[in-house]
């Protein structure tokens, strides 16, 4: 519940201040500028990854092995477009390193680990009632 909290009340708040600052420092209208230019860039990166993705799924399908990695960046390609259509300079950071094939692959390791820790934990364990 505290996440929740914090996830909807304080980052919209970091990001606002930010924005702020940046609309101080280079005005306002570059600022919408590049809150628009983030957003169009990575509708075009978000679109053009994700069917390389899609591709790469369906390759992997036909070959009869399964997906598992290629599904996990269709994942992070999924998460870091909603962040990228979010306006604000943290989740647009958050975004271009889900959607970067570069940066997504320490996200991908990053992700791998946590989900590594949370199945020792018990937490995923889907047969627990």
């Amino acid at each position: 519940m505290l996440k929740f909290l914090v996830l909807f009340t304080v980052v919209p708040l970091v990001e606002l201040w930010l924005l702020i600052r940046i609309g101080e420092w280079l005005g306002a209208f570059p600022t919408v500028l590049l809150v628009a230019a983030t957003g169009f860039i990575g509708v075009l990166l978000v679109k053009a990854q994700g069917l390389l993705t899609l591709r790469r799924i369906g390759a992997e399908l036909e070959r009869g092995t399964i997906p598992a990695d290629s599904l996990l960046d269709g994942l992070l390609i999924l998460l870091g477009g909603a962040f990228l259509l979010t306006p604000g300079i943290i989740t647009d950071i958050l975004g271009f390193s889900m959607v970067l094939p570069f940066t997504r692959e320490l996200v991908k390791k990053v992700v791998k680990v946590i989900i590594q820790i949370m199945i020792g934990k018990g937490y995923l364990n889907i047969w627990r009632r």
